[in-house]
C-alpha cells in the first residue's frame, strides 16, 4: 500500500513537472511570436530579413551614420546635415517580410520598443505597403537621455502621417518598421536598442 502511495505521489510529481515545463515552452514560444528583433543577429531580424539602413543622402543630404550590432544590442550614432529646406535623417529598418510583401500584426496594439537614447530626436514607423509616397505612419519616441534604456510603447493608433491625408493605419498590411533619427538642423545623435516587439 505504501509503496502504491509513493509511486501515485511520484506520477503526479512528474506530471505536475511536465505541465510546468509545457506551459513555459508556451510562454517563450508566446514571447517569440511577438518579438521582431532582439539585436543577438548580425544581420537578420527575427523575421529572418536583412536590417537595411538609409539616409537623406537619396535626398540630397550628406548626414553621415554608423550602425553596429554587438553583445545583443543595436547602436546607431552620427552626425545629421540635412538637404537645403528639408529635415536630415538616418533610419534603421527592420523588415516583417520581403519587398513588397506584407504581414498582417492587427492583433497586436502597438509595438515596444527597448531603447536608450543619448542624444538627438528619434521617431518610429510603421510602413505599410499601402503607402506609396513614403510618408508612413509614424510617431516621436520620447525618453530621458540618462543613459538608460527604458521602455517605450507606441500604439497603432497613434501613429500619423506628417504630409499626407490621415488615413488609419492598415495593420495588415505592414512590411517593414523604422527608426528614424531627424532634425532640421545639423546635429549628432546616438541611440541604442535592446529589443523591439509588437504589443
Amino acid at each position: 500500500m505504501k509503496q502504491r502511495l509513493k509511486n501515485g505521489k511520484q506520477s503526479l510529481i512528474t506530471v505536475m513537472i511536465t505541465t510546468v515545463l509545457c506551459f513555459a515552452g508556451y510562454a517563450n514560444a508566446d514571447r517569440a511570436s511577438h518579438l521582431i528583433d532582439n539585436f543577438c543577429d548580425a544581420t537578420l531580424t527575427k523575421f529572418g530579413q536583412p536590417r537595411q539602413f538609409l539616409n537623406d543622402t537619396v535626398a540630397g543630404g550628406t548626414t553621415h551614420a554608423v550602425q553596429q550590432v554587438k553583445n545583443c544590442k543595436f547602436k546607431a550614432s552620427g552626425d545629421i546635415t540635412p538637404p537645403r529646406g528639408q529635415p536630415g535623417w538616418a533610419s534603421s529598418v527592420l523588415p516583417l517580410a520581403s519587398y513588397g510583401e506584407a504581414l498582417d500584426v492587427s492583433e497586436f496594439a502597438g509595438i515596444r520598443l527597448l531603447i536608450k537614447v543619448l542624444k538627438g530626436n528619434i521617431s518610429l514607423s510603421a510602413n505599410s505597403t499601402e503607402v506609396s509616397n513614403f510618408d508612413y505612419h509614424a510617431a516621436p519616441v520620447v525618453v530621458k537621455t540618462d543613459g538608460r534604456f527604458h521602455e517605450v510603447k507606441v500604439p497603432f493608433a497613434q501613429m500619423k502621417r506628417a504630409w499626407s491625408e490621415q488615413t488609419p493605419l492598415n495593420t495588415a498590411t505592414i512590411n517593414s518598421l523604422s527608426v528614424v533619427a531627424y532634425d532640421l538642423q545639423p546635429d549628432k545623435f546616438e541611440f541604442e536598442l535592446d529589443e523591439v516587439s509588437f504589443y
